[in-house]
C-alpha cells in the first residue's frame, strides 16, 4: 500500500533535521497559507488601500484564530477528516465540501506552480515555464522518498525559514510607519469587503482550513487525551501564519509610505523588493516567491489528496502517487498555458472565501448538536461562540462580495 500514513517514519538519522509531527502539522498549515496568492493579494491591496489594508490583515488573523481553533479541535478529537465527519452530519455534505475544496485547490495549485516559475525567473533569469517544470520535478521528488511526511516537514521548515527571514529583511529595510498602520487598523478609509474576503479566502479558506488538522490526523495525534497537544499545534500554526501576515504587510506598506510608485496588481510585490533593495531585490523577491510557491504546492497537493481519498479508491491505496499526479497536472497546465495567472490567484482566494462558511458551519454543528462524533466531549461555550461569530462574518462578507468578483479582473 502506498498510503501516506505508512510513510511517516520518525526515526530520523543522527545529524538529520528532525521535526516533531505536531510542529510539522502546524507549519504545513501556516506555510500553505502564505503562498504566492497571499503575497500577491497583500502587495496589490496594500498599493490600493495603504494603511487601511491593515484592518483586513487584522480581521483575517482574528478569523484565522476562530476557524483554526475550532477545526483542529473538532477534527482532532474525532480523528476524522473534514469530509468524513461532514458526511455523518448531513448526507452528501462530505461530497459537496470535497468538490468545492478540490476545485479551489486545483486553481490555486496552478497558480502556485506559476509562482515557483516566476520565482526562479526573477532569481535566475530563466523562462518561467522552465522554472515551473524544475519546481514541479523537485516537488514530485519529495513524494518519491520513503519517509514522505518526514521529508515534507523538513522542506517546510527550511523554506519557511527562508521566507520569513527575507520578509523580515524587507521590513527592516523599509522601516514602515507602524503608527499609521495602527490607525488604519481601527479607522480604515475606503476599504470594501472584497479585499477582506479575498485575504481570508487566500490565507484561511479552501484547503488551507483543513491542511494542518488533516496532517495531525495522519500523525495519529487524535482523541480527547491529546487535546492539549492538538490545541498547542493549532496555536503554533496560527502564530506563525499571523507573523507572516504582519511582517509582509508592513514590508510592503513601508515601501508605499515612502511615496514610491509600485506596479499595481501583477508586479506590486516584485517592485516593492526592487524599491527596497535595488536590483538585488528582484533576486530576493524571486527566492521568496519560489519558496512560497513550493510550500503551497506541497500543502495544497497533500491536502487535496486527503479529501479525494475518501471517494476515490486509487487515491486511498496509492496516496503518494495521487499527490504526484496532482502536482504533475498543475505543472503541465501552466506550461501549456504559458501565462502567469496572477489574477486567478486573487480570484481563487475570493472563491475559497465563499466556501469557508460552508465547512465552518458543519464543524460548528458538530460542536453544537453532534457530541457523539467527538466522544461526548463538552465543547467550550466561549470557543463555540467565537466560531459562530466568525461564521456570521464570513457568511455576510461572502454574500456582500458575490457581486464584486468581476472587479478582480478589471
Amino acid at each position: 500500500m502506498d498510503s501516506v500514513t505508512s510513510t511517516d517514519d520518525r526515526q530520523a538519522r543522527p545529524g538529520r533535521l528532525r521535526v516533531p509531527p505536531l510542529f510539522g502539522a502546524a507549519l504545513l498549515m501556516a506555510m500553505s497559507a502564505a503562498g504566492p496568492g497571499f503575497i500577491t493579494q497583500t502587495a496589490s491591496f496594500t498599493v490600493l488601500y495603504g494603511a487601511s489594508f491593515a484592518c483586513a490583515v487584522v480581521v483575517s488573523m482574528i478569523i484565522d484564530v476562530a476557524v483554526q481553533l475550532n477545526v483542529w479541535r473538532i477534527l482532532g478529537i474525532s480523528g476524522q477528516r473534514a469530509q468524513d465527519i461532514a458526511s455523518k452530519v448531513f448526507p452528501g455534505a462530505g461530497q459537496v465540501l470535497t468538490v468545492f475544496v478540490v476545485l479551489g485547490a486545483v486553481v490555486f495549485n496552478i497558480g502556485n506552480i506559476a509562482g515557483t516559475g516566476l520565482g526562479l525567473h526573477n532569481l535566475l533569469g530563466i523562462d518561467p515555464r522552465i522554472g515551473a517544470a524544475i519546481s514541479g520535478i523537485l516537488t514530485i521528488a519529495i513524494f518519491l522518498v520513503r519517509s514522505v511526511l518526514t521529508a515534507v516537514d523538513r522542506v517546510m521548515v527550511v523554506l519557511g525559514f527562508v521566507k520569513i527571514a527575507l520578509i523580515i529583511a524587507l521590513v527592516v529595510a523599509t522601516a514602515p510607519p507602524v503608527g499609521q498602520a495602527a490607525v488604519g487598523t481601527v479607522d480604515p478609509k475606503g476599504l470594501p469587503f472584497l479585499p477582506i474576503l479575498t485575504l481570508i479566502g487566500g490565507t484561511v479558506g479552501g484547503f488551507i482550513t483543513y491542511s494542518g488538522a488533516h496532517r495531525l490526523i495522519d500523525a495519529g495525534i487524535t482523541g480527547v487525551a491529546n487535546l492539549k497537544r492538538i490545541n498547542r499545534g493549532a496555536w503554533t500554526g496560527i502564530l506563525v501564519a499571523c507573523v507572516l501576515r504582519i511582517v509582509l504587510f508592513l514590508g510592503f506598506f513601508g515601501v508605499v509610505a515612502t511615496g514610491a510608485t509600485l506596479a499595481n496588481k501583477n508586479d506590486a510585490a516584485g517592485s516593492a523588493f526592487l524599491s527596497a533593495f535595488g536590483t538585488v531585490g528582484l533576486h530576493l523577491f524571486g527566492l521568496v516567491f519560489w519558496a512560497a510557491g513550493m510550500t503551497s504546492v506541497i500543502g495544497n497537493s497533500y491536502t487535496t489528496a486527503t479529501f479525494l481519498q475518501s471517494y476515490v479508491k486509487p487515491v486511498r491505496t496509492h496516496f503518494n502517487r495521487a499527490v504526484i499526479v496532482l502536482i504533475g497536472l498543475a505543472t503541465i497546465v501552466f506550461i501549456a498555458a504559458g501565462q502567469t495567472p496572477q489574477s486567478m490567484l486573487v480570484f481563487a482566494g475570493a472563491i475559497n472565501g465563499l466556501v469557508l462558511p460552508i465547512g465552518l458551519a458543519i464543524i460548528l454543528w458538530v460542536a453544537l448538536r453532534r457530541r457523539d462524533l467527538i466522544a461526548g466531549y463538552r465543547y467550550p461555550k466561549v470557543l463555540l461562540g467565537v466560531g459562530i461569530a466568525a461564521w456570521l462574518f464570513t457568511a455576510y462578507a461572502a454574500v456582500e462580495s458575490l457581486t464584486s468578483l468581476g472587479s478582480i479582473f478589471s
